[in-house]
């Protein structure tokens, strides 16, 4: 049976890793394979294989026929960007973010004629500056609530980034299957809704969040003590989640499958003791048959109350699995029971394969399982506790690794007293806070995290509390886990240190890195702003670091920084940014906190006038080096040149030149080829460039200034840098009309190949013999959920169509 599993299992994972959804005539090899596995003998290794394989077929073939019902669900493509009037309710708890709020809406009535929308969205409502705090506040959207609305929504889209997150993925897994923002104004409370009990849970939760911190409002850890016992992880502070990633313990502080298991087995061992006391309940039910249905129904009411969310949905599915094998005395196989959990998983969530959590979730439980099978004796339960924390950190460095780049060397000692304190304490606590009508449970709840937060500063105050490494190839990680087997084999085996030396490999990837005299530019997918980073033998330099977005998160910590350490950067050698726009300079201060450059090389000039902002003066006090940036400047890596072009330096003090044209053209050359990247420079710092410096600017690579507007790129500018590849940075259904489309035809005229993030996402150039040679992200990692392909590289006026803001 377990083999069957893995095979079912293996063909849902197929399913998920292709480009497009298959058609159907691969479905004829089914019945060969069926007739195979039938007739050969019974106890042939063909035979198994053949049933192998059609397990394979059928879990291929189920995970296509929900993936097609899923897709079916969808927004038709004459409505995006459309304003729309709906009318629905609001599911789970809103997000606040710096702008206003996020929710997921369940759309009940369309009112606008013929409208072809999807069940599920998530929608951006954005508060108005101009009206005052308390009649903002006064029209929060709440949980539960029935509204209608007005919206413009967008089929689902994300960023494409080597080795980042999907979000397109993550909406598809939670059935959500479009974007958009609230339009200003438009929402009412209505009576259109029908009456269901998620709609009463979500009202339920969303007074409970407000009761917790009416109770706790002062303290700073109101938020997790929310989190745990509502699920409300958007509660948790950014500072708050960066202490938990680096001390290893982020499963802890939301609903993770950990705190469901532990308040099971809590009600389960006192549903045990308690029921083995009344001797008339236990001659008619056996204890041990009913305290894990108990344990179960606890588990069930704590998911719900925490929303339900997909994680607590695994861990109920896995309990099921146990608690149904406890009562059929199946419970002698532990891996059995875990296949069959497996088995229910994929059955009603066969995209469960695309989240961090079922793999990490899955791969503890195997590796404890197979570190305590054919043991004798038992250890004392402190020494137990100490090998489980051990065995845990050594099965999951290799998938941390591969998934995060990153390792908390602290986590065993973080886990090994937050794990008790947390699952014990805190999440019974915070669930009394929310339901007992009294002061004390929020209370002592917030005196226990603050206890663990207290230990996890500290353990963060240590030299290097995290491991960064380069992202591992697929052969190093098959290496690891027969190393981490090898490793887990009981004592006496001999030769088991030989398990390290399989997962070297995994510690030490072998890493991709320019030649001497070449280089690589990868221009990040940031949406609306721009991120490069330019990679030579030994050196790494980031020109600008992306936008802040509207969730409160910025463009370097979310997608410039992971992309550094997957490809095995922990610090940079360089960082410029062009000027003081934060769609250019969102992410420098993340990037200065995590991967401290050497130095700062900006266009950040303070003249004492009040132009330069709050954020661009910030950036500066942070940096180690800040230099100003000033034509005449160079510098050379491993071969490769980089030259300032502009700005001159008395353009700084001068009023009549705005940001855009003071940003920092910097040009960099080797043996292959040269690329010119120019920030948001406008036509007027175009025609001051060209009057001082018109022969340096030919280039084969264009990083288009100011993503593609009109008041850039002129025809003398393009004309005067012959540009071979044009690449524009720009987020897609930008409200700008970002590029434009006069742009398009001169890059077009001049002969450029034109290549968009908005349309490839993340963008590898690399230079040889003089000719650009680009690599799409977007096509690489083509999944079948990803609405839009990768558009042709010459895209004529399309890039004319002008469309409202994308909300995310």
């Amino acid at each position: 049976m377990r083999l069957l599993i893995l095979a079912f299992a293996a063909g849902v994972g197929l399913l998920q890793i292709q480009p497009t959804l298959p058609g159907t005539g691969w479905l004829w090899g089914v019945a060969p394979i069926f007739l195979l596995a039938s007739y050969l003998p019974k106890h042939g290794y063909w035979r198994q294989a053949a049933w192998l394989g059609l397990m394979l077929l059928v879990g291929f073939a189920y995970a296509a026929w929900r993936a097609e019902m899923r897709l079916a669900d969808t927004l038709d493509p004459a409505w995006e960007g459309r304003e729309v009037r709906l009318a629905g309710r609001v599911a789970g708890l809103p997000e606040v973010t710096p702008r206003g709020q996020r929710f997921v809406y369940r759309v009940e009535h369309v009112d606008t004629v013929g409208a072809r929308l999807p069940g599920r969205v998530v929608l951006n409502l954005y508060d108005d500056p101009g009206k005052p705090m308390s009649d903002r506040a006064s029209r929060a959207v709440l949980g539960g609530a029935c509204l209608t609305l007005s919206a413009r929504l967008y089929r689902p889209q994300g960023s494409h980034n080597p080795g980042g997150f999907d979000y397109q993925a993550w909406l598809l897994e939670r059935g959500i299957r479009a974007q958009g923002r609230v339009s200003a104004g438009s929402v009412a409370a209505s009576a259109d809704c029908r009456e269901s009990l998620p709609g009463r849970l979500d009202g339920l939760r969303e007074t409970l969040r407000g009761r917790i911190h009416e109770r706790l409002p002062d303290s700073p850890h109101a938020g997790i003590i929310s989190a745990l016992a509502l699920g409300d992880q958007n509660a948790i502070t950014g500072e708050q989640w960066q202490l938990f990633r680096r001390t290893g313990v982020t499963h802890l502080m939301s609903i993770s499958g950990l705190h469901v298991t532990l308040l099971g087995w809590l009600v389960y061992t006192a549903t045990l003791w308690g029921w083995r006391r009344a001797s008339r309940l236990t001659l008619r039910w056996p204890a041990r048959r009913v305290a894990p249905w108990v344990g179960l129904s606890v588990s069930v009411l704590y998911a719900l109350l925490a929303g339900f969310g997909i994680p607590a949905q695994r861990t109920l599915f896995m309990l099921l699995a146990v608690t149904v094998a406890v009562s059929l005395d199946r419970l002698h196989s532990a891996s059995r029971v875990l296949a069959a959990a497996l088995f229910l998983v994929l059955v009603i969530d066969p995209w469960a394969m695309l989240s961090v959590g079922f793999w990490l979730s899955f791969g503890a439980v195997a590796a404890l399982l197979f570190a305590g099978a054919g043991r004798l004796g038992q250890r004392h339960r402190w020494l137990a506790w100490g090998r489980a924390q051990w065995v845990v950190t050594l099965a999951l460095l290799p998938l941390l690794l591969f998934m995060f780049q990153e390792f908390s060397l602290v986590s065993p000692m973080a886990n090994a007293f937050a794990i008790p304190l947390i699952s014990l304490l805190a999440v019974p606590l915070s669930i009394g806070a929310a339901l007992i009508p009294a002061a004390w449970p929020a209370t002592l709840a917030s005196g226990v995290v603050e206890i663990v937060m207290t230990g996890l500063r500290w353990l963060d105050r240590l030299p290097q509390p995290v491991w960064h490494g380069a992202a591992p190839g697929l052969w190093a990680m098959l290496l690891a886990g027969v190393g981490v087997l090898v490793l887990l084999l009981p004592r006496g085996i001999p030769a088991r240190w030989l398990g390290w030396l399989l997962i070297l490999p995994v510690l030490m990837p072998r890493i991709d890195r320019p030649g001497l005299g070449e280089y690589r530019l990868h221009a990040l997918d940031v949406g609306q702003g721009l991120a490069l980073v330019l990679r030579t033998r030994n050196h790494a330099l980031a020109y600008d670091s992306g936008p802040g977005y509207a969730s409160g998160d910025d463009a370097g910590s979310r997608v410039v920084a992971p992309f550094l350490h997957g490809q095995g950067y922990s610090r940079l050698d360089g960082l410029v940014v062009s000027h003081d726009d934060t769609d250019h300079s969102g992410g420098a201060l993340s990037l200065i906190a995590s991967h401290a450059p050497g130095w700062l090389l900006s266009s950040l000039a303070d003249p004492g006038d009040g132009r330069l902002s709050a954020h661009g003066r910030a950036i500066l006090a942070a940096a180690e080096r800040p230099i100003l940036c000033v034509e005449g400047q160079s510098w050379t890596w491993d071969d490769i040149r980089f030259d300032v072009l502009y700005p001159p330096a008395r353009y700084h003090a001068n009023l009549g030149f705005e940001d855009n044209d003071r940003s920092c053209v910097v040009r960099v050359s080797g043996r292959h080829g040269s690329m010119l990247l120019t920030g948001d420079l406008a036509r007027l710092g175009e025609m001051s460039l060209l009057e001082s410096q018109r022969s340096a600017v030919a280039s084969d690579v264009l990083i288009v200034g100011h993503h593609g507007s009109g008041s850039s790129s002129s025809p003398d500018f393009v004309a005067a840098v012959k540009p071979k590849l044009a690449l524009i940075s720009v987020g897609r259904a930008n409200p700008f009309g970002h590029p434009d489309a006069a742009v398009l035809r001169g890059l077009a005229s001049a002969g450029a190949e034109i290549w968009r993030t908005d349309r490839h996402g993340a963008i590898e150039v690399r230079l040889e013999n003089g000719v650009p040679q680009a690599i799409s992200t977007q096509a690489q990692q083509r999944r079948y959920w990803h609405e839009l392909a990768a558009e042709p590289r010459q895209p004529g006026l399309s890039g004319s169509v002008k469309r409202p803001l994308n909300p995310q």
